[in-house]
């Protein structure tokens, strides 16, 4: 089995334990193969500890550091002890033996307790995978890191430490009630695939041959320019790690070319207050498929012609000048649907739909012209 082969069980392996944690667990192997860190917002007993823990385990030969954060945790506890012998040395250096400095992946839960003595290190360690021990600064072989919170920062201090996590997901309970049940009826994993550190490595290889095409660049700018309107503002930063991100979430669905459905993704990276997650939702798919909304309410109003050219009239004369109008008015929606499929095409997006719709217009017109 290859090694896609391996991240497609454990993507479905997954959704089977975790009910409606679909997105989370696609974008959650998507952060794993670009590199990026990913946040877990929810209330208590909505599992996010128990998925990220999951997840993280799924890789063998990685090492996996996981602490649960107060605002009593000190340093020690996460970057590891004072070593004692080099402070005969007169040098000040940690054990970072078994601690996060030394994890490929890493679970933070209650993230945002980090009080200021840790939140600058780790800050650090997310963002230039570099520690500072002592004198000597140390590169850090951190993939991802998994945080999960109850609730957001409110602290400026923490904003950064936010601000470092490109995905961010918020979890609720489950809503579908068949879903409930089988949760209710959930038997143990008994065999659970994993992926090694070796393959994970020739998966993140993969993702950079992973085609972006260039229409869908030209997405990108036409969704920033209209957050930007709606004062939704992301850093460049964060558009420029998107794309890479949007490529390890292509390779996750076993495909080579980024599609639009993967946009859909950056609900989950442009949104500062959660809040937003719905504008941004809404703001993609009006970039993405606004013309087939488009093309839909006109083929409603050419159906609504057709419907009022073929009721029945008190004489042929009433019925000739309905069908006249509605044709007039029908010629016209054409002439608007044609450069809905030129524009789009132009775009370079699909227009099959548009195509459909604009052959259902063009019968309507041709069943009112065999009626006169």
């Amino acid at each position: 089995m290859s090694a896609l082969d391996r991240l497609r069980r454990i993507q479905e392996e997954l959704a089977h334990i975790f009910l409606e944690r679909g997105e989370v667990i696609a974008g959650a192997l998507a952060a794993l193969l670009a590199g990026h860190h990913v946040l877990l917002i929810g209330p208590p007993g909505t599992a996010k500890s128990m998925l990220a823990d999951e997840l993280c385990r799924r890789l063998t030969g990685a090492r996996y550091f996981q602490w649960l954060l107060t605002k009593f945790t000190t340093p020690e506890e996460v970057f590891g002890a004072i070593s004692l012998r080099a402070l005969e040395r007169d040098e000040y250096l940690r054990v970072t033996t078994h601690k996060l400095p030394e994890a490929h992946v890493a679970f933070l839960d209650e993230v945002f307790k980090a009080n200021s003595s840790i939140l600058n290190a780790l800050l650090t360690v997310m963002n230039e995978r570099r520690f500072h021990n002592g004198r000597e600064v140390s590169v850090v072989p951190l993939v991802s890191l998994f945080g999960a919170t109850n609730e957001l920062p409110e602290d400026d201090e923490l904003q950064a430490l936010f601000d470092r996590f490109l995905l961010r997901y918020v979890v609720n309970y489950i809503d579908d009630d068949f879903r409930f049940l089988r949760m209710l009826q959930h038997h143990p994993v008994v065999e659970r695939t994993t992926l090694s550190l070796e393959d994970l490595r020739h998966l993140q290889a993969q993702v950079a041959a992973v085609d972006v095409p260039q229409h869908l660049l030209g997405a990108f700018a036409d969704v920033r320019h209209e957050l930007g309107r709606q004062q939704v503002i992301a850093s460049d930063r964060r558009y420029r790690q998107a794309v890479d991100l949007l490529r390890a979430h292509a390779l996750v669905q076993a495909r080579r070319t980024v599609t639009e459905d993967d946009l859909f993704l950056l609900q989950h990276v442009l949104w500062h207050e959660p809040g937003q997650r719905e504008r941004v939702h809404a703001v993609i798919r009006r970039v993405l498929y606004g013309y087939v909304d488009e093309a839909r309410e006109l083929l409603f109003q050419s159906q609504e012609l057709h419907d009022y050219a073929s009721r029945d009239w008190e004489n042929t004369d009433l019925r000739s000048r309905a069908i006249v109008e509605a044709h007039t008015k029908l010629r016209h929606i054409l002439a608007k649907i044609t450069a809905i499929v030129d524009q789009a095409r132009t775009a370079g997006r699909s227009v099959d739909q548009v195509e459909a719709m604009k052959q259902r217009i063009e019968h309507l017109q041709q069943q009112m012209l065999e009626a006169l």
